[in-house]
């Protein structure tokens, strides 16, 4: 199921991991993916008392017991945050399952910062990580096949968690802690309670390849990472 690749293009680092899925199990397993990178990818509220001092307000975590496969992930607790990128996933999980002659698709979260471009052509979005997931579909058959997927997908899942860990672990690039007047720069302001950095969230259906189950079970069980 999970296949890893990394590379670094010229402006950012570009990862992508690859998993077989239920179509139900979309939404839910693409939620622990990208919860994880944000427990990762963002800070607390910035209060500045002027410019250049501040203090970051904290943040709160919770336990996520996912409903179609056996795995439990830890997600900051912010409704704001967790209702926002439940409302982008949806658009790519409802249409993987309404067209059910597709089998896999993308979908990408890329963090980014904004930079001037000089007057009088604003700023432009240059992106420093992005994170794509290839999602192959699989139709088990038997009652055995969808049981034994369950646990084989919260297994994978957890060890995709340990690689995106793995990857915040390195000394990789990040944007600079901006000035006041520059923290929409770098950070998305809009919540409440999280202060994630900028990110947007991409899909892409691909009309062509379908895996089956038993090719789907050999990925899982050897877990293969390749270039």
């Amino acid at each position: 199921l999970r296949r890893v690749v990394s590379k670094k293009t010229m402006n950012a680092t570009w990862q992508q991991l690859e998993i077989s899925l239920e179509r139900p199990q979309i939404d839910e397993a693409v939620n622990c993916i990208f919860h994880t990178l944000m427990l990762h990818r963002s800070m607390g509220k910035f209060h500045y008392r002027g410019e250049g001092r501040f203090h970051v307000g904290t943040l709160g975590t919770e336990d996520v017991v996912c409903d179609l496969m056996n795995l439990t992930y830890v997600r900051l607790s912010s409704a704001d945050l967790a209702s926002a990128l439940s409302r982008d996933i949806a658009i790519f999980g409802n249409l993987m399952r309404e067209k059910e002659e597709i089998y896999t698709g993308y979908i990408s979260i890329e963090f980014y910062e904004k930079r001037r471009r000089g007057w009088p052509f604003g700023f432009e979005a240059v992106p420093w990580e992005i994170w794509m997931v290839h999602v192959n579909v699989v139709n088990p058959t038997t009652i055995h096949e969808h049981l034994q997927y369950r646990d084989l997908v919260g297994d994978s899942l957890s060890e995709i968690i340990f690689q995106i860990c793995e990857h915040i672990n390195r000394p990789v690039y990040m944007p600079k802690m901006p000035i006041m007047s520059e923290l929409n720069l770098v950070f998305n302001t809009g919540f409440r309670d999280v202060q994630p950095y900028l990110y947007t969230i991409r899909h892409h259906l691909n009309p062509n390849g379908k895996l089956s189950i038993t090719s789907a079970v050999h990925r899982l069980i050897r877990g293969t990472i390749a270039m």
